[in-house]
């Protein structure tokens, strides 16, 4: 497996993987298409798509709120898939982030339920900073 890329200001990283996240990025799936442009884009904190962190690449992340944002198809849904998703979210909690996942079909059919969600946990996680 490669090595890692590690600096102060970056989380680790597969430097490999960065081509394909670039890839990823031009080619969004319908439900990622619509989180970005109608919501993510201009959200209150910055937020990056298809970046890689550890060997994964997220499909969006915040590095303000120390968010990921996954936006599950059908291969998440296998017994394979749901096991790989739970060890990579073990993975990257271990980074002290939270990932918060939704399925193509709320992002597609409930569109204003999903943003509501995604504010509040916002909302949750800049509280909880504060008090600390």
């Amino acid at each position: 497996m490669p090595k890692l890329r590690k600096s102060s200001f970056h989380l680790p990283y597969n430097p490999n993987l960065v081509p394909r996240a670039k890839e990823l990025r031009k080619n969004m799936t319908p439900a990622e298409q619509k989180l970005w442009f109608d919501f993510l884009k201009d959200f209150q904190f910055r937020v990056h798509r298809q970046r890689p962190i550890d060997h994964f690449i997220v499909d969006f992340y915040c590095a303000t709120l120390k968010l990921v944002i996954e936006i599950d198809g059908d291969s998440h849904f296998t017994e394979d898939g749901k096991i790989y998703d739970q060890a990579r979210t073990e993975k990257l909690a271990q980074y002290g982030l939270k990932v918060i996942r939704f399925t193509n079909q709320d992002v597609l059919s409930n569109f204003a339920a999903v943003c509501q969600q995604i504010q509040h946990v916002a909302q949750t996680i800049q509280t909880s900073k504060r008090e600390v």
